[in-house]
């Protein structure tokens, strides 16, 4: 009887052993589904799409999922014929190209914005709306409409506008605030989206800079530009730095021919500053740059050249904006062969006012087309052209 108790205890004993073993691997299989679940549910709240972003220029630089994806977005939707036409800028107006031809352009996404060189106040807002109807009808990506609103031209180039006084005699930041805002507000109002302004170039230069100029000081002329852009940005509207890498201590003027910096460049200074304060834009005059080991550009004007566009101004000074050309119907340019093509190569986002339009469009094109180094190239071009017009709530 003794070792047949036994037995049963033994047998009692194994049973509730297997019971507990059993509680115990169904409790770590429900824990492991627990967790298996639990990493499904973290994995959903990762696919959610990132919160958009309030339209804003001052978002332009931010490192920001939402805009960075709808820029993606915008760009992977493109045919190549409509990337390249957003670089190329067209004139319009009083000194600018014909109504017809321009709307042809227009229609045939062959440009991706429009500067409009003079007219009185009613003009100008009324030119923007038509050439924006005609964007529209032809379903392109709007226009980036531009101005050339510096303080001292202000007045005389858009007619009609509230008085203010020239670059050169805005001497405090408070003087400056208040001029900027004026020009800001008006061109906002007439439709523009761009400034080309303010001038970062000393004032040596009597040939075209002189009044143009905050002085000829790297500090009072770097606080004052980047007020004016501080304010313009704010207002709604892209600044521009110009003229890259330094107009004002040379002799002549690029409107004619050609002009050069010999050695040092003394105005960079100015630029490093504005950048690092968050200038949009940076326009590259057509300014060669002779006598320096590093960036001497061989003949070139500035805005032909590589080492300039993209060693220095992108890469060196960490430039992440857009580079646009001064206007490349300029003197400066005469006897130097396809420069809106070249200007291209070398790193220029935005190519101002070309000679010829419809040439350098399909010049871009069949170079793409045999390049894939400069079909990269123009993709983040045209990448940081849609980012602004997003930043700018036109997308």
């Amino acid at each position: 009887m003794v070792i047949i108790r036994m037995k049963y205890i033994a047998v009692y004993l194994m049973a509730g052993l297997l019971f507990v073993l059993s509680s115990c691997t169904e409790n770590k299989t429900n824990k492991k589904n627990t967790n298996r679940k639990d990493t499904s549910v973290s994995s959903d709240k990762d696919s959610i799409a990132p919160v958009p972003t309030p339209v804003s220029l001052v978002n332009y630089y931010k490192d920001d999922a939402y805009l960075s994806a709808k820029t993606d977005s915008i760009l992977s939707s493109l045919s190549d014929k409509e990337k390249v036409g957003q670089m190329i800028i067209a004139s319009y107006g009083e000194l600018g190209r014909p109504k017809e031809q321009v709307s042809k352009l227009i229609s045939e996404r062959r440009i991706g914005g429009v500067v409009i060189l003079k007219g009185s106040s009613g003009e100008l807002k009324e030119q923007v709306n038509y050439l924006r109807k005609v964007s529209k009808s032809a379903g392109s990506l709007p226009l980036i409409f531009s101005c050339d609103a510096e303080p001292t031209l202000f007045n005389s180039k858009l007619r009609g506008s509230p008085q203010v006084i020239n670059t050169s005699e805005i001497k405090s930041t408070k003087d400056c605030a208040k001029v900027s805002l004026t020009i800001s507000e008006f061109i906002k109002n007439s439709g523009f989206n761009q400034n080309y302004a303010p001038v970062c170039d000393f004032d040596l230069n009597k040939d075209i800079i002189g009044n143009r100029s905050f002085g000829r000081e790297t500090a009072e002329v770097s606080s004052l530009a980047n007020e004016f852009i501080k304010v313009s940005q704010n207002s709604g509207i892209v600044a521009t730095a110009k003229h890259f890498p330094g107009h004002g201590t040379v002799k002549g003027d690029s409107h004619n021919s050609i002009v050069y910096i010999d050695g040092e460049l003394k105005e960079l200074d100015v630029f490093k500053d504005v950048i690092k304060n968050g200038v949009i834009s940076v326009m590259v005059g057509h300014i060669a740059v002779k006598n320096n080991k590093k960036y001497d550009t061989g003949g070139l004007p500035s805005t032909l050249s590589k080492i300039v566009v993209t060693d220095l101004l992108r890469n060196k000074l960490g430039f992440k904006g857009l580079i646009i050309t001064d206007a490349m119907n300029m003197g400066a340019l005469n006897g130097f062969s396809t420069p809106s093509l070249n200007a291209v190569k070398a790193g220029c986002d935005l190519i101002l006012m070309p000679t010829n339009e419809n040439a350098l469009f399909e010049s871009i094109l069949e170079l793409i087309s045999n390049d894939a180094a400069y079909k990269m190239q123009i993709n983040e071009s045209v990448r940081r052209i849609i980012r602004l017009k997003i930043c700018l709530g036109m997308l």
